[in-house]
């Protein structure tokens, strides 16, 4: 981080200050009063949206939570991004110790809120914002707190994310390789925007300080051990990486070493921004018969393997915001009228790979009309679903080792799934 955060303040929603905590002795509790102020100005701007206020030397960052402000003050060049994402992690510790995080429950602890405070920031510099560590050695019963006499086991342990110590009849692993499908097509059936965010999502119930070593078909590594890399390998983009993995390693020679925290986290996040071909097409022909009715013919078609299976299917679309008394009827699924959407929701619970179904629909219109009637609106089709043991970006496991010093063996389970993300269709 370029810069440390001065003082941390908590404000109600009126801009008093409920809690503020000093780490560098450069601004004043004033400062408190001179952010509202630029807050309240602020309000008319079309910037309004914008976390970060500056005056007078003094920048604040800030999130709003319930009738609760977080707000950073800070005096130096500073990354205000890293400053927010500690706000937001700040919020969810304070979530995990009060369950609800608002005046009410700031007031009622200001004892263990300023331990906290104490705990995950250090002269300015975040530190730790794992609630299950700090939870090792500020605990809280009935708003009051217990500090346990042996030094925590995050200050003993360099791996801050994982407690020692942790014990498990059964040692397994679950990783889930979630893709999600953005996409976005025109009135004319041309792909306007398209991309793929994937996430590794794990659940870790491992004994022990366990160092875990992931594969992936990934091109770069692939061809840097002379593999053949046709059709098999696939170049990821944009990664992103949990704390846990050893960067150097992965630069190095693309391994994805690590000591996993205890329970769920994403290991990795990446996206590819290749054309994707839109995996389930609907076309709609709707037909107006005079003033009084609107027919609808609609076309889903699965544009994936035969092998693979869409579940959970639901295709939205757009009915007139005046329309009444539909009749439908479907090849296959179900299909219900969503005023409260203006929409027809067609739900399919299972969509085989390479099949076409249809539904026909008929609503009914008013026979009067109002002489300026407002241009119609033109929503899209939206499409949800979920596709299990595939994927589109072509990612695989290769191997996913556990090896821990008690030499215990662990069962590893790898899901593949894709899903819709924004899918939308415009109506032809």
């Amino acid at each position: 981080m370029a810069g440390a955060a001065s003082a941390l303040f908590l404000l109600d929603i009126k801009g008093r200050v409920l809690v503020w905590r000093d780490y560098r002795g450069d601004v004043t509790a004033a400062q408190a009063e001179r952010f509202f102020a630029k807050l309240i100005e602020k309000e008319g701007d079309s910037e309004s949206n914008d976390p970060v206020v500056y005056d007078n030397g003094v920048t604040y960052m800030f999130v709003q939570h319930s009738n609760v402000y977080l707000m950073i003050a800070s005096r130096q060049n500073c990354n205000a991004a890293s400053l927010l994402f500690f706000l937001h992690r700040v919020i969810d510790v304070f979530k995990h110790y009060f369950e609800v995080l608002e005046e009410e429950s700031l007031r009622d602890n200001f004892v263990v809120v300023y331990e906290l405070l104490d705990e995950m920031m250090d002269f300015g510099y975040p530190q730790y914002t794992e609630a299950r560590i700090l939870s090792e050695f500020i605990k809280t019963d009935a708003y009051r707190m217990e500090v346990t006499q042996r030094p925590p086991m995050a200050v003993t342990n360099a791996v801050s994310w994982r407690s020692e110590g942790l014990q498990f009849k059964k040692n397994e692993v679950f990783l889930d390789v979630v893709e999600s499908v953005n996409i976005l097509v025109n009135s004319n059936g041309q792909i306007v925007r398209s991309d793929v965010v994937g996430a590794l999502k794990m659940r870790t119930y491992l004994s022990g300080m366990p160092e875990c070593k992931l594969g992936l078909n990934d091109r770069v590594l692939l061809e840097a051990q002379g593999r053949a890399t046709k059709g098999k390998a696939i170049d990821l983009e944009d990664i992103k990486f949990h704390q846990c993995v050893r960067l150097a390693r992965f630069e190095n020679d693309r391994t994805i070493s690590f000591i996993p925290p205890d329970g769920a986290f994403d290991l990795m996040t990446y996206r590819l921004s290749t054309q994707v071909k839109p995996l389930i097409w609907v076309e709609a022909q709707i037909e107006r018969h005079s003033r009084s009715r609107v027919e609808m013919l609609v076309k889903a078609r699965s544009q994936f393997k035969e092998r693979s299976t869409a579940t959970n299917v639901e295709i939205e679309l757009p009915v007139p915001t005046d329309a009444s008394n539909p009749t439908v009827r479907t090849s296959l699924g179900s299909a219900a009228y969503a005023p409260e959407k203006d929409a027809l929701v067609w739900k399919i619970k299972s969509f085989p790979g390479n099949k076409e179904y249809m539904l026909r629909a008929e609503f009914h219109l008013p026979s009067i009309t109002a002489e300026e009637a407002t241009p119609e609106r033109k929503a899209p089709i939206r499409v949800k679903f979920e596709i299990p043991y595939f994927t589109v970006s072509g990612i695989q496991v290769r191997y996913l080792k556990v090896i821990e010093k008690s030499g215990y063996q662990a069962l590893p389970w790898v899901r593949y799934i894709t899903m819709a993300g924004e899918y939308e269709l415009r109506l032809m």
